[in-house]
């Protein structure tokens, strides 16, 4: 019996624009078992997507934008989170 589990990657990219570089990366996989290992920050150093628009057209989901950074006049080079941050999401079956 196959069954649908959810996968979900967030990608920081280095501006606004979906085709934009990946710098960061985090992937939470519904699929994998409870003994599997999830993927841990830092385990690669190369991106599983080289731009948001590369994991939409390998079937991935956008399912949150990010909100556009505000600068404080004077406050424009402090840092903080990274500002450019895209939730996606694909669902796929796995067999129990």
């Amino acid at each position: 019996m196959s069954k649908l589990r959810q996968q979900i990657l967030i990608l920081h990219l280095k501006s606004s624009d979906l085709a934009s570089k990946t710098i960061a990366w985090a992937c939470y996989d519904g699929a994998l078992s409870a003994s599997e290992r999830q993927m841990q920050s830092g385990d690669s150093v190369t991106p599983p997507y080289s731009s948001v628009l590369e994991a939409m057209q390998d079937g991935w989901f956008v399912i949150q934008l990010p909100a556009l950074p505000t600068y404080l006049p004077g406050h424009e080079h402090e840092t903080n989170n990274l500002p450019y941050e895209y939730v996606l999401e694909r669902k796929v079956e796995i067999n129990e």
